[in-house]
């Protein structure tokens, strides 16, 4: 099994990936699609690579290959939705996983758009599959996902026009280093939203009375 994987990895580097790099605008779409859905392809190095051949057409690149994560990830997400939660409930109980839906629910939005940010090593399908598994609206999750990828891909190719092609090893080199304190702060963001809605709903209840 190992073999083969090894085999089906070599075939994708070496001879698909370089094929579709060849369409152009229609080979950053369907590489981004399988990025985001299963095999894990450098697609900041690939979209680097298309942006510093052609400076003028960043913009299209950047929503193009935002538009192919987010069909992509449909996939891991409806993985989620079919049976994640079984998968879940085998590791938490059940009471645990109510207080993470509840806790997902107040803020999907950005629990979504926040890590599809942010390259790797963030483990952004774990994030994608959480939203299957506690049913976030389609139409939203692609959105969410749609204007994350579009905010690190613009980000991405503004440096490589200003840097060149090195600035994804810059990008990747700064989230690596300052990994720990950003998730810190994206919790206590989190944290606060909830607090504020939970503090909006309170107010609107006595306001109701």
């Amino acid at each position: 099994m190992k073999d083969l994987f090894v085999k089906l990895m070599a075939q994708w580097k070496f001879l698909i990936l370089p094929a579709l790099a060849k369409l152009g605008v229609w080979g950053v779409l369907l590489i981004s699609i399988v990025d985001a859905a299963s095999l894990p392809v450098p697609m900041d190095l690939i979209l680097a690579g298309y942006v510093w051949a052609n400076k003028g057409q960043f913009l299209i690149y950047t929503v193009i290959a935002a538009a192919g994560s987010a069909i992509g990830g449909l996939l891991p997400f409806g993985l989620g939705r079919a049976g994640g939660e079984l998968f879940l409930l085998k590791r938490v109980n059940r009471q645990n996983f109510e207080k993470m839906r509840n806790r997902f629910e107040r803020q999907e939005f950005l629990a979504v758009m926040v890590p599809s940010m942010l390259p790797p090593p963030t483990p952004w399908k774990a994030f994608v599959f959480a939203a299957g598994v506690f049913e976030m609206r389609v139409v939203p999750f692609m959105l969410a996902v749609f204007v994350g990828r579009i905010v690190r891909w613009l980000v991405l190719s503004l440096l490589v026009i200003k840097l060149g092609p090195t600035a994804v090893d810059v990008v990747e080199a700064v989230v690596k280093a300052h990994l720990v304190l950003f998730l810190g702060g994206l919790v206590l963001v989190f944290v606060g939203i909830g607090v504020w809605v939970v503090l909006k709903r309170r107010k609107s209840g006595e306001n109701g009375y």
